[in-house]
């Protein structure tokens, strides 16, 4: 791939979007044992449409630190970026079913749950997060950073991050007392601001980034992660459904704390604004290797869906 200054597009991320989607494509075998049903619903997630946002930031926080993304770095960072989307896929796989937020339509398509059965959807969410560790542990060659990924990836989908989150957000439903700003903002710095900054670390561990970069891209992934959360509840509260391809307004409906509930529109397009300027801010310390990471912070200010 070019030197950044020479590939710039109006986005920062098309030209790496068919990679990502070939690289995905190429996981989705889960072998000879594995159920047709069970499979078709593993890849029904994997393969849904999406903005591809975490597995991208495995690259561009790995041309970040390396100054350039030639093929080679991309293959090593290819385990990463599929294993995170794997994640990620289980993880709104388990948020969609009736238990949980209860959503029937994801990406513009019916969920998983609904498009297969709740039983498979499950089993499918279980699944693609075993797969995701098997998927580093086998494509890693350099055992040191195989087990360091690893440790990245467990640790955002562990009970302390990711799980953890989407366990206070269904309490605040519940009527949890603790409805505070804080208590908001803790929920998604696990729930979604998690897989964010283990998607940037992994393209830093994998391609061999030293310890300043790393806290750099950590600091850039909590304002970045945060940002995308503030944005989502307010599309939730202004967007169109056939834009977003989701339901809309059912947050609000459920009683989830959300950033426009507790501050008002204006107050979390504020938040939104000063998040965004954060992370431009962290992503200058890259000078023009960091160029995608300024581009997708504005991405995610302006994006609606």
């Amino acid at each position: 791939m070019a030197n950044p200054s020479s590939i710039r597009t109006s986005s920062g991320i098309d030209d790496l979007k068919p990679w990502i989607e070939s690289a995905i494509e190429s996981a989705c075998n889960f072998g000879d044992g594995c159920p047709t049903e069970l499979a078709d619903a593993m890849r029904y997630a994997l393969l849904a449409p999406g903005k591809r946002l975490r597995p991208a930031l495995v690259l561009m926080a790995g041309e970040a630190c390396r100054k350039t993304l030639d093929s080679q770095l991309r293959d090593q960072l290819t385990p990463g970026a599929v294993a995170v989307e794997m994640i990620h896929a289980y993880s709104l796989i388990h948020d969609d079913l009736p238990a949980m937020d209860d959503d029937d339509l994801r990406r513009g398509r019916p969920t998983v749950h609904i498009k297969f059965d709740e039983a498979t959807a499950i089993l499918a969410g279980d699944a693609l997060q075993a797969e995701a560790f098997r998927h580093l542990a086998t494509r890693v060659s350099d055992p040191v950073k195989a087990a360091a990924a690893m440790g990245v990836l467990a640790e955002a989908a562990s009970a302390n991050a990711l799980v953890g989150g989407q366990a206070d957000d269904l309490a605040a439903e519940k009527g949890s007392p603790d409805r505070t700003l804080e208590h908001l903002e803790s929920i998604h710095r696990r729930k979604t601001g998690a897989l964010f900054a283990a998607a940037l670390d992994l393209g830093a561990v994998l391609s061999g980034a030293d310890e300043s970069s790393r806290q750099t891209l950590a600091q850039y992934a909590a304002d970045l992660g945060l940002a995308f959360q503030v944005v989502d509840d307010l599309l939730d509260h202004t967007a169109d459904e056939a834009d977003l391809g989701k339901r809309v307004g059912k947050d609000a409906d459920r009683g989830k704390l959300t950033y426009p509930g507790l501050i008002g529109l204006d107050g979390a397009r504020k938040k939104a604004h000063e998040l965004v300027e954060s992370a431009k801010c962290r992503a200058s310390v890259f000078g023009t290797a960091g160029w995608r990471l300024t581009w997708l912070a504005d991405y995610v200010l302006e994006r609606t869906h």
